[in-house]
Parts: structure tokens; C-alpha cells; sequence
């Protein structure tokens, strides 16, 4: 084991937490970012070459050079920041590459395509993998549009592992600088980085980062007890440290009597986990004696286990606070032997014993098995990484789940529930880690599907017991199948614990009634198209169906009808689709270009007067639909204007419209001349809308209402609005036949008692 992958230790024994690049050191000059940058990477590259790294910095920092972060900098430092915590991680170049150019597609002009031809397909594929969905619906809300990129980034992670790593070092950096967001977009990010990220890095086993997330998360969720922590810490520093020193003297002298040779070191636990404690034990932080820790490096897991030995004759353990993680070693590969142990004075304090292999993988996690491979690096899940079975539980949800909103609340889950894990034997002696809480239910769907579904019955230690008992450590578990067995019953839903025995159950479901839920989910649909009056073989065209099943990723028709039937899908959700795809189709009949083109072609022409139904003529368009714009509602009289929109035909704005005026200058060519047919105010009525600002008063709106009344005018919609000092803004939206009778209307209002001025609504 070579120094370079042990902790910076000071002269008292206390190691430096964190990432070697610490955020005082960071620097807003690029330039001298990126010389952090080589000498990060320096430290574990074996070659001089960085060739490709110096290119993807002159790209990146070209293509985001007109661009700035919220704090004013450069934007080019975030990319390069990124770029250093992967290198303190010690990834490969593709990696380091990918971080530097992890934003050009999302945020600049470049192009996935020129990505690939400077870099290669390896690049791409992180850079890709990276870059969130931009083409996302607008109308989907903010749970919708995580879970789809949270969808996007585990598809990415089953290709190349590296895909998350960078995204945390993204994240990583971008909670360093939140403090120059506003207080709730603060919240959102930390909180969607506790929920999400932090818990992600966990299972990664990337301690270093997991335990930054956590603490600047604290630090904007609760700022009052992240800043009383701090300062109660360092207020106490001085005593602690002291008695941290003499347990370190005390272990060393002892570990190199016995000729173990090791690094002893003490470490403060991080301010998470010191709250978390606090919050769970209903403590003060004068009430946690343990609030740090004596870490014990040694060269083999023999000497592990010889230290643990020497430890337990020095101080007396604590019982049932020893905890083997070398035997049985959790799910993200973390190893380490925990005890926890009384000082001589009466203090307690925890030890932890590893190997400094063990060390490496405990900080580094999955990153500690990324060697950096000249001529290119190792692509695919590694060895290691297939141990991270529940990457291959996310990915069966992929597709078993088409609610976004149950796809995120299962990730969530299963991030909390495997914060704590316990350890059962199978009958065979095999280990099986299941998240805290669970029951036989769990157990057997974690040996197979097949198992579960087939369950009747278990044992435990010898002894039957209850389907609902839960599970303790050491547990040596039996799960009793039959043939005969009816399969999963509902109500296993509310007793298992796992997202992985949940899904597996639903499934179940699903299957063993497919006909039925098919048959069921075609009844649904057409009951819904006869209450809305829709006409279903409209909408049944191989084109559209094939981008609804394709939106929710379905195989074929049948297994949507299905999903509808058992409720994993409403069928509004899928007719409103294919209502949405079917108007996306028939707006392409007539394009911009088409009509920008028709105008072009006419412009020597005699103009064409085409009459509408809304009594409008439109110069110089055959064939167009023509519409009354609803921001501005003219009526007869009112000076109008045509406007060319997208494969919506012709809407017609009044002159003075807001919309109209603050057009852009490129969009003023969609501008045409309109006008109203002679008998227009005689075969139509319109829609007007109006708002009339009054001191407020008893009766205002009756009087109101009496003069609409008497003009036989039909109110459709009013809506009244008070402030602070008494003035009603009162906004009425009704019919008229033209400007003439519009204005003998609002003079006549103008002579109500209170009314201070009226105005058309104008956009």
C-alpha cells in the first residue's frame, strides 16, 4: 500500500477530512485551475501525455466563455472543479475528459456528434449519459422531470458505472457554491441531494463524498443547528483533542509491542451524523461522548483481527456494539471491524479496525477499482461492480414501472431502508443483506422471484414463524415453497420492506391476471371515450399508438390495455396522448413554411379576400384557419392585425395588443393585414373583456350587474380583487356585437358611484 492513498494525518494525531482539493483553496482563474488539475492527476498517472485533457479544457472553456455563474465567475472553473474531485478519486482520462465537458451539450452550441468525433465514443457515452433531458414535456412537473433524468442516469450507470461518478462530483461541486442560489432553490437542491445523491454515493460506497453531501445539506436545511454544532465542536476542540492523542499514544505503543504494524490516527465524526444521532437518541450534543473515533490501519485482515484482540485487553467493550464487517461486509463492499469501547476515564469511543485496502475501497468505494489504463480504460460493469445488485433491481423497475411518481418514491425508499442492513444465513450458509425491519417475505423474493411467489411458510433458527416476523442479525432463515401455493397475497404488499419484494409481488399480480386486466383496461378506455364524446378509431392510427407505447414503454398494445387494468395507468393519461399526438399531426398539414412561402408567392399578386366564419378577412391566404386571439378578444371596429402562428392558422390581435407590440423584431414578418367584413357585427357576437377600477363599497357589484342587465348584455366570467386601501379591481369577461355598443357599455359604467377609471383587457 503506498502513501498516496493515506489520509493527511497532523502532528495530534487528528486526520484532515475531505477531498484533498478543499473548497478555500478554489481560485476563479482557469488557468491556474487547470494546473490544480494536472498536479491532482500527476499524483497516480503514469504518463506525461495529457494531450486529450488539455484540448477538452480549451474546448470547454471556449464554448462556455460568454458564460458566467450565479457567483459571477467564470463558468469554465465548474467543469474544471469537477474534473479535480474526479481526479482526487484517481479516475481514468475518459473520465476526467467527460468532466471537463460534461455541460458543452446541455448549456452550449456544441453537439453530441462533435463530442464524439474530437473524443470518441467512450466520451460521448459519459457526456451523454450526464446531460439531463432537455427535451422534456413542459407541462410535467418537477417529480415527473427528476424521475425521467433519474430514468435517464441509472440506464446510463448499467452502461458505464462512471456516468454517476461524475454526476456526483457535479453535484458535489455545485452544493460547494450553493450559497449563491436563493434560499428556496437552496432547499430544493439539498433536499433532492439528500433524498437522491447522498444516499446514491452511500451505496457507491464513496464515503468521502457522501459525507461532504451530507454535511452541506445540513448546513442549508437546518443553518441554525449546522452553525450551534460547529461552534460547540470547536469550543470543545481543545479537550478532546487531548483525549484523543492519548488513546492514539496508548494503541500505538501497544499495537507496536505486540509487532503490528499500523497507522493509528483519531477522526471526528462529520456534523450529520452527529445530528442524526442527536435527533434519534433525543441527546445534546454534551450527552454524545462518542462524537469521534480511533481508525486503526494495519497491512492484513490477520492483523485486523490480532489488533481487535489487543484493543479488547486495553479497554473494556462495550456489549452488543461490535459489529464484523470483514466477515460480512455491506452492501457497497464497505469492510471494517467496529467495537465500541470505554476509556479510562468513563469516556466511551469508538475504534475501527481495517486494512488499508479496505481503507481505499471505504473512501474511494466503487471508484477504488478504476486503474488507469493507458491507450484507453475498462468500460462495463467490472467484477466489482456486479456486486451492486441493487443497480440490476433499478433497472428490472425501469421497466416494470410506468409511473413516474411510484419510480421515484421506490428509489427513495430503498436508499433509506438500506441505510441500515441486516445480515441473514440461508441454509447453505450463504449471506443475504436485506434492508432493516424485513421479514421472510423479503428474504425469500431476495433469493429469487420464483421462491417468493411460491412461499407458504418459515423458519427461523429451526422454529416456524410468522410471514410479518422480523428479521434479526445472524438470523439462519428457511422459506417453505409448494407446488400448490395460490402465489403472493395483497397483503404481503403492506409487510414486506424492500422495493426489490414489492415489485416482484405487483408483478405477480400483473401477470397471473393479464387477460382479465387487458379485457378491463379496453373497457376503461372506451367508457372514457364515450364520456368525453371521442371517437376512439380516430385516434387508433399505427403512428400514434406507436408513440404512446414508445412514451410509456410498452411492447405492444396489449400490455398498455393491461397496465390501464390494474391501475398502473389512467386511461385519461393515454387518450389525452394520443389526442396530443393526433393534433401534432394534424398541425403539420400546415407549416410555417408553407405559409411564409404562400405569402411570398402572392406578394405580385391581387390580393384574395377570404371570408371567415368570424367575420374576418384575411389579405393574400387561401385555405387558412382564422381565429380571434383570446389575450386581446377585438370586436368590430377595433383596428385588427393577422399573425402567422405554428400550423395553428391565422389569429387576429388587436393593433394596441401587448402581444403584438413587444413582438420581436424576426417574428414581425409573420405580421399580415386583416380586416373586418362589412356584416360582421351583424352575424356574430364576441368575446370582450374589461376592467373597471372602483373604491369599494356595499352594493358596487349589483350596480354593476343592473347596467349589464338592462343592455341585455350576458356576463360569462367576474372576478374581483380588493387591496390594502379599498380599491376593487374587478375584471369582467361577457359578449358584444361591436365597438359601438363595447363603448356605450363602459360610459355607462364610468357613471357608477365609485368607479375611478375602466380599461379593455390588452394582453
Amino acid at each position: 500500500m503506498t502513501a498516496d492513498y493515506r489520509e493527511e494525518i497532523h502532528e495530534d494525531g487528528m486526520v484532515k477530512d475531505g477531498l484533498t482539493l478543499d473548497a478555500q483553496q478554489e481560485t476563479n482563474d482557469p488557468e491556474a485551475l487547470y494546473q490544480e488539475l494536472v498536479r491532482s492527476i500527476r499524483k497516480y498517472h503514469p504518463s506525461d501525455d495529457l494531450t486529450l485533457i488539455r484540448r477538452a479544457f480549451e474546448i470547454a472553456k471556449d464554448a462556455h466563455k460568454d458564460q458566467k455563474r450565479k457567483s459571477g465567475e467564470p463558468y469554465i472553473i465548474h467543469p474544471v472543479h469537477v474534473a479535480i474531485i474526479l481526479a482526487n478519486l484517481e479516475l481514468d482520462k475518459e473520465s476526467i475528459i467527460s468532466g471537463i465537458l460534461h455541460d458543452v451539450v446541455e448549456d452550449t452550441s456544441m453537439t453530441l456528434q462533435e463530442v464524439r468525433e474530437q473524443f470518441g465514443d467512450e466520451v460521448a457515452i459519459l457526456v451523454d449519459g450526464v446531460t439531463k433531458l432537455t427535451q422534456l414535456s413542459w407541462s410535467k412537473d418537477k417529480l415527473e422531470l427528476q424521475a425521467e433524468n433519474l430514468r435517464k442516469m441509472f440506464l446510463a450507470m448499467a452502461r458505464d458505472i462512471r456516468v454517476i461518478l461524475i454526476k456526483l462530483a457535479d453535484r458535489l461541486h455545485n452544493m460547494r457554491t450553493l450559497e449563491y442560489m436563493t434560499e428556496a432553490k437552496q432547499c430544493e437542491k439539498a433536499t433532492e441531494t439528500m433524498d437522491i445523491y447522498a444516499p446514491l454515493a452511500d451505496r457507491l460506497g464513496i464515503s468521502r463524498i457522501k459525507i461532504e453531501l451530507d454535511d452541506l445539506c445540513l448546513r442549508y436545511l437546518e443553518p441554525l443547528v449546522y452553525n450551534e454544532l460547529m461552534e460547540n465542536l470547536n469550543l470543545s476542540r481543545e479537550s478532546r483533542d487531548a483525549f484523543v492523542e492519548e488513546i492514539v499514544h496508548e494503541v500505538k505503543d501497544h499495537m507496536d509491542e505486540a509487532g503490528i504494524r499500523c497507522e493509528v490516527y483519531g477522526r471526528v465524526k462529520h456534523l450529520f451524523s452527529i445530528f442524526r444521532k442527536m435527533v434519534n437518541q433525543g441527546k445534546t450534543l454534551d450527552e454524545i461522548y462518542d462524537i469521534f473515533a480511533i481508525r486503526i490501519l494495519v497491512d492484513s485482515v490477520k492483523d485486523c483481527y490480532a489488533a481487535l484482540g489487543i484493543i479488547h485487553e486495553m479497554y473494556k467493550p462495550v456489549p452488543g456494539r461490535f459489529k464484523d464487517y470483514i466477515a460480512m461486509p455491506k452492501a457497497n463492499m464497505y469492510q471494517s471491524l467496529h467495537t465500541t469501547l470505554i476509556g479510562s476515564n468513563g469516556q466511551p469511543f469508538e475504534i475501527q479496525i481495517r486494512t488499508y485496502e479496505m481503507h481505499r475501497t471505504a473512501e474511494y468505494g466503487i471508484a477504488a477499482h478504476w486503474k488507469y489504463k493507458e491507450g484507453g480504460s475498462q468500460s462495463g460493469l467490472s467484477r466489482e461492480e456486479e456486486k451492486l445488485s441493487w443497480l440490476r433491481q433499478i433497472l428490472e423497475w425501469q421497466q416494470d414501472m410506468s409511473d413516474n411518481r411510484e419510480f421515484l418514491s421506490s428509489v427513495k425508499t430503498d436508499f433509506n431502508i438500506f441505510s441500515e442492513s441486516v445480515y441473514c444465513f440461508t441454509p447453505d450458509g450463504d449471506v443475504k443483506s436485506l434492508p432493516n425491519h424485513s421479514t421472510p417475505i423479503d428474504f425469500a423474493y431476495g433469493i429469487h422471484s420464483a421462491v417468493g411467489n411460491r412461499m407458504v411458510g418459515a423458519r427461523v433458527n429451526g422454529k416456524l414463524v410468522p410471514i410479518d416476523y422480523t428479521l434479526q442479525n445472524g438470523d439462519r432463515v428457511e422459506i417453505i415453497t409448494s407446488q400448490n401455493s395460490n402465489g403472493p397475497s395483497r397483503d404481503w404488499l403492506k409487510i414486506a420492506q424492500s422495493a426489490q419484494a414489492k415489485n416482484k409481488i405487483n408483478a405477480w399480480f400483473k401477470s397471473q391476471n393479464k387477460e382479465s386486466n387487458i379485457a378491463k383496461g379496453r373497457e376503461l378506455i372506451d367508457r372514457y371515450c364515450k364520456s368525453k364524446a371521442i371517437t376512439f378509431s380516430d385516434l387508433n392510427r399505427s403512428e400514434i399508438v406507436e408513440r404512446v407505447l414508445n412514451k410509456y414503454g410498452f411492447r405492444d398494445w396489449e400490455a398498455l390495455l393491461a397496465a390501464v387494468g390494474h391501475g398502473g395507468l389512467k386511461e385519461g393519461q393515454i387518450i389525452n396522448k394520443m389526442l396530443e399526438e393526433r393534433e401534432k399531426q394534424e398541425r403539420k398539414k400546415i407549416t410555417d413554411a408553407a405559409v411564409l412561402a404562400t405569402l411570398s408567392s402572392n406578394e405580385n399578386t391581387p390580393p384574395t379576400q377570404i371570408r371567415s366564419k368570424s367575420g374576418i378577412i384575411v389579405q393574400g391566404l387561401n385555405d387558412v384557419a382564422v381565429r380571434l386571439s383570446k389575450c386581446c378578444s377585438p370586436v368590430p371596429g377595433d383596428e385588427i392585425v393577422g399573425f402567422v402562428t405554428r400550423g395553428r392558422g391565422v389569429t387576429v390581435h388587436r393593433t394596441d395588443c401587448i402581444n403584438v407590440m413587444n413582438l420581436p423584431d424576426r417574428e414581425r414578418e409573420r405580421l399580415i393585414d386583416a380586416e373586418w367584413q362589412a356584416s360582421a357585427e351583424m352575424a356574430h357576437i364576441y368575446s370582450a373583456e374589461i376592467k373597471i377600477y372602483a373604491h369599494n363599497r356595499v352594493g358596487l357589484l349589483v350596480d354593476i350587474s343592473k347596467v349589464f342587465t338592462e343592455r341585455q348584455i350576458d356576463i360569462k366570467a367576474m372576478n374581483t380583487r380588493i387591496n390594502k386601501q379599498e380599491l376593487a379591481t374587478i375584471s369582467t369577461a361577457f359578449e358584444t356585437k361591436n365597438r359601438e355598443e363595447l363603448h356605450s357599455l363602459v360610459e355607462k359604467l364610468r357613471q357608477i358611484d365609485g368607479v375611478v377609471d375602466i380599461e379593455r383587457t390588452t394582453g
